[in-house]
């Protein structure tokens, strides 16, 4: 979830907001098999509606405010956690494959 390499735990595994290097710069483990895909993404838009929508229902039937209010208060979640939940998910994502040795590619475990 830091965004560090899953065999040592010091290396970089970003190169960029969400562009995963191509190996780690202290242990060398290459990443070029490991693919998340659009798991994290669906995973993250899931979580982040389902609280953003559990919370203006319980609003909405407790103080039932004006159309407004909504905006203002669901806007800035919505865009903070549609920019704060996908580079964690993604580390997770790519984590697990190399715990389970899941690769992308013939010849290799879990390739085609």
């Amino acid at each position: 979830m830091r965004g560090r390499c899953p065999r040592c735990g010091v290396g970089r595994l970003f190169d960029g907001f969400l562009d995963i290097s191509d190996r780690c710069g202290v242990c060398g483990l290459g990443f070029g098999g490991h693919d998340a895909g659009d798991g994290p993404a669906v995973f993250g838009i899931f979580v982040i509606g389902a609280v953003v929508v559990g919370l203006a229902l319980l609003l909405e039937l407790a103080l039932a405010p004006p159309t407004w209010v909504h905006l203002v208060l669901w806007t800035p979640l919505i865009l903070l956690g549609s920019v704060a939940i996908p580079r964690p998910l993604k580390g997770v994502t790519l984590a697990l494959q190399y715990k389970f040795r899941s690769l992308e590619g013939p010849g290799q475990p879990g390739g085609a």
